[in-house]
């Protein structure tokens, strides 16, 4: 796995992470016929589904908690799996990092 930390352009300087991270090649992490998933950290889990449900986004219905925060799963419209994740309570962004909302 690997972190890049960045900082945006515009004026507001917010601070953010990409992370790249490598599965095997047997993984059922996510669909055999894909090789990426991408994941994106939200706020509020809870709320980012509802708000995609009503959209009339594929969500799946399980989701999972750890030591590591909170997961959900959507899928775009190409059937691509997509991971949300709420960090755990002390790992939430600060004001100034971008999350979805």
């Amino acid at each position: 796995m690997a972190i890049f930390a960045w900082n945006s352009p515009t004026p507001r300087g917010r601070r953010g992470s990409t992370v790249w991270a490598l599965f095997p090649k047997d993984s059922d992490y996510f669909p055999a016929d894909r090789q990426v998933m991408l994941n994106y950290r939200v706020r509020n889990l809870r709320s980012v589904l509802a708000q995609l449900r009503k959209e009339g986004v594929k969500v799946v219905e399980k989701t999972e908690t750890s030591s590591y925060g909170k997961f959900g799963w959507v899928y775009d419209p190409e059937g691509n799996k997509i991971e949300l994740w709420e960090p755990p309570r002390g790992q939430r962004p600060s004001s100034h990092e971008l999350a979805m909302e």
